[in-house]
Parts: structure tokens; sequence; C-alpha cells
């Protein structure tokens, strides 16, 4: 007779209600009941070390493009220490005294930019409406805004969009140069290339009293943002001819009665015991490599300053400056009178002063 259960080994399969139980576990890989246990596989991360890691991201999310641009100009000045200061538009000036000059000397400013504090600053504002009665537009603007205008520069508050700076050709500025002096002093920059030591050249030559500066077009720094910064102010007060060869320059010079003296460290004439009585034209040449061997082959004389230190070169500007002292001191003693000394009775303290002096 039939029952509800399989007449063979207690091991089959179990007869249920619905039929034969169905059994799942050989139709799943990787299951339980085929791996043995302690075997199981492990999770993939395991293999790899802390740097294999993902890095998770901590910069602040930004919802939006608008957003997202307005944060991307948020910068700190730092952050443009890595960025040259050759980026900066040609045709901005930052600084007070750059700002000042140039609108003191009636050059043609676009428009200016200031911050809040310069803005109302009673001694600054004189000069502001005169930039704006000559038609220059100016707003007031945060310092980052300043900061981004000038890649991160010393900008004082102040920058200006001003017209491109003109050159004087060298005929014209040969002819002022002798307008205003009898033995006039020119500079001539063979391969200067950084603009701070350009724009410092500018500043003591100017101040000293120097009629002009020529300098080549190629392989050579022109006039920039950062050379006028530099210069502060001295730019707009003293002519600069640029010059496709300044060795043709120099033979015009010359053929203007101008006699050529470069600088050289390895010279054997001190500049200090060198007659400078004929309009002078005074050659610097870049830090580290000098006047090229041309531009030495056109000067009259080469001089050097001497140096009583273990430094073995100075700075091309600071180098320019000390020569162009040492010119204009010639000139100025030949203005002074002569000094003479009366005579002392013997044993006062002016008299041992002067025996001591002249010992």
């Amino acid at each position: 007779m039939r029952s509800g259960k399989y007449a063979g080994s207690s091991s089959g399969p179990k007869r249920t209600k619905f039929g034969p139980k169905k059994s799942y576990s050989s139709d799943r890989a990787g299951s339980k009941s085929d791996v043995p246990a302690g075997d199981r596989p492990k999770k993939s991360f395991r293999n790899y070390s802390e740097d294999d890691r993902p890095q998770k991201s901590f910069a602040r999310k930004s919802f939006g493009k608008d957003r997202f641009d307005r944060r991307s100009d948020r910068r700190s000045d730092s952050r443009f220490e890595s960025q040259s200061e050759e980026d900066i538009s040609p045709d901005l000036i930052y600084g007070r005294h750059a700002v000042e000059a140039a609108i003191e000397t009636g050059r043609s400013l676009n428009r200016l930019w200031v911050n809040a504090k310069l803005h109302y600053d009673s001694r600054f504002r004189p000069l502001i409406a005169t930039a704006k009665a000559n038609g220059s537009v100016v707003d007031e603007v945060e310092n980052m805004r300043l900061s981004q205008m000038t890649q991160g520069a010393s900008h004082q508050g102040i920058v200006a969009q001003v017209s491109a700076y003109e050159y004087v050709e060298l005929e014209a500025l040969v002819e002022q140069a002798k307008s205003k002096a009898r033995r006039p002093v020119l500079i001539a920059a063979d391969g200067i290339t950084d603009p701070h030591n350009l724009g410092a050249i500018i500043r003591s030559a100017e101040a000293i009293g120097a009629q002009g500066i020529v300098i080549p077009q190629r392989r050579a720094v022109g006039i920039t943002s950062t050379v006028a910064k530099v210069a502060a102010g001295a730019l707009e007060n003293l002519p600069i001819a640029r010059v496709v060869n300044l060795g043709r320059s120099l033979e015009y010079l010359k053929s203007n009665s101008f006699w050529i003296y470069g600088l050289a460290a390895e010279a054997a004439q001190p500049i200090h015991t060198t007659d400078f009585s004929a309009p002078v034209v005074l050659v610097v040449g870049a830090e580290g490599s000098g006047l090229s061997l041309s531009v030495q082959n056109l000067c009259d004389q080469l001089v050097a300053i001497e140096l009583r230190g273990k430094t073995p070169s100075l700075n091309a500007s600071v180098a320019t400056g000390m020569a162009l002292y040492e010119i204009y001191r010639q000139t100025w003693l030949k203005k002074l009178p002569m000094l003479t000394r009366e005579k002392q009775p013997e044993g006062s303290v002016e008299a041992s002063k002067l025996e001591r002096l002249d010992s």
C-alpha cells in the first residue's frame, strides 16, 4: 500500500505536500557549502596599502557654474607668488609713486582702481580729482581685486590703466640731451632682462641727473608694469630710446661727440681715476654675462669699480648708481671753489688737528 513517504533510504529527498524539496546550494558559485571553512575570499581592499586607498577631498563643494567662478577668483596673495610678474598687462601701472607721477605729468590714464583707504585719503584726494577732470574713470575696489590685477605684487592700494609707453627716437634723445646739459650723460643697457634692475637703473639715472637711457629691442626687457613700479615715477621724467641694434646706436652716439665707457669688473682702469669731462655714454651689462664682446669692442674705454671685500661683483643697478655718482662727482668738484686753511697758532687744538690730517 502506498504511503506519503518514499520506501527507500531515509537519506533521499523528502516528500512534501507540493513534491520533493529542491536544493539551491549547488547552483550558487562560491557559496558557503562549496568553500571550506576558513578559506573564504578576502575583501579586495585588504590587498592594498594605505597609499592605494582613494583620498577623500575636503574641498568646499560649489553649486552652479557662476558660484564656482566667483570662488575660483578669491585667491590669497601667496598664490600669486609663483606667477611671473611679466604676466601683468603692460598697460597697467601700480604703486603710489608711479601713479602720482603719471597724473602729475599729464599722462593719459584710461581708468583708475583704488581701495577705500586711499580713495578717501585727504592727501591723495586732489590727485584723484585731477584724474577725474582729465577724463579718467575711478573705481573703488577691494584689495583682492587689485592683487588679481597685479598678480600679487605690491600695489599699495592703487592701479591705473595707461596708454602704451612712448619711446623716443635716438636722434631726438641726443638733441634733448645736448639741449639740457653741456656735458650730457646717457645710459645704455646691454642685455638687461630683469625688470627690477632696469627700473632701479632708471630711478638712479633720473635722480642723479642723467639725460636719457638707450635699451635694445631684442634679448632685453622693455618698459613693463614692474619697471614702472620700481622706477617710482622716474619713468615720467626720463626719456628712453629703444633701438633695433645697440652696436649701431653706439656708433651713432660716437659720431655725435659722445665717449663710450663700459662697466666691466675685469677692466684695468679704475673708474675713480677716469676723466669724464666729455659727453658720456655709460654702458651697463647684465649680471653674470656682463657686456657682450661686440659692445666691449665699441667702447672707448672699459672701467671698473674697485671692490675691497670678498663679494666678486655688484648688482647691475647698484653698479650703475655708483658709476653715475662718480661721473657727476667730478663735475660737482670742478664747480666748487678752492678751499684754503688759515694758519693756526702753534699749540692750539686746531693746529694739532691739521697736523694729524696732513700726516
